[in-house]
C-alpha cells in the first residue's frame, strides 16, 4: 500500500516543500495539528487587497502532508482565503469519491489516497489549517 500512496510525483512534491521557508513578517499565521498522527503545519500568509500575495510554511508530517502543502503554496497566490477553503472542500469531496475530479488538476496525484480513508487527513492538513484560520478571523 505504501508504494501506491507514495508515488514518484508525491515524493517529488514533498521534497520541493522542504525547500520552502516561513515568511519573516506575515500578515497572519496559523498552526494546525492532527492529533491522530502528530502531523503539524505552520502556515504564514501575506495578504494584499484581500488576496494572498505570499505563503510560507513549515510541515512536520508525512510526504502526503508535504506534497499537499507544496501544491497549495504553488497555487494559493492571488486567491482569497474563502476560495482556498472552497478548494479544500472540493479536495475533500474528491478524496471521498463524491467528486470526479478536483478543482486544481495537480491534486489528481492523490488519486491512490482515495482508497485509504485514514490518509485523507494528511492530504487535507493545510486546508484544515485554513478552516481553523477562517474561524479564528470570524470570532
Amino acid at each position: 500500500m505504501a508504494n501506491e500512496l507514495y508515488q514518484k510525483q508525491i515524493i517529488k512534491l514533498a521534497r520541493e516543500s522542504r525547500k520552502r521557508a516561513r515568511i519573516d513578517t506575515p500578515d497572519t499565521t496559523i498552526r494546525f495539528d492532527n492529533p491522530l498522527c502528530g502531523d503539524r503545519i505552520d502556515i504564514d500568509f501575506s495578504i494584499d487587497g484581500g488576496r494572498i500575495s505570499d505563503i510560507g510554511f513549515k510541515v512536520r508530517g508525512c510526504a502526503l502532508c508535504e506534497a499537499s502543502s507544496e501544491i497549495l503554496a504553488r497555487t494559493a497566490v492571488g486567491h482569497e482565503m474563502q476560495e482556498l477553503n472552497a478548494i479544500g472542500n472540493n479536495l475533500s469531496d474528491y478524496l471521498s469519491g463524491s467528486l470526479g475530479s478536483p478543482d486544481w488538476e495537480e491534486f489528481e496525484v492523490f488519486e491512490p489516497v482515495k482508497n485509504v480513508q485514514p490518509r485523507h487527513e494528511c492530504v487535507l492538513l493545510p486546508f484544515n489549517a485554513i478552516k481553523k484560520l477562517l474561524k479564528k478571523l470570524v470570532a
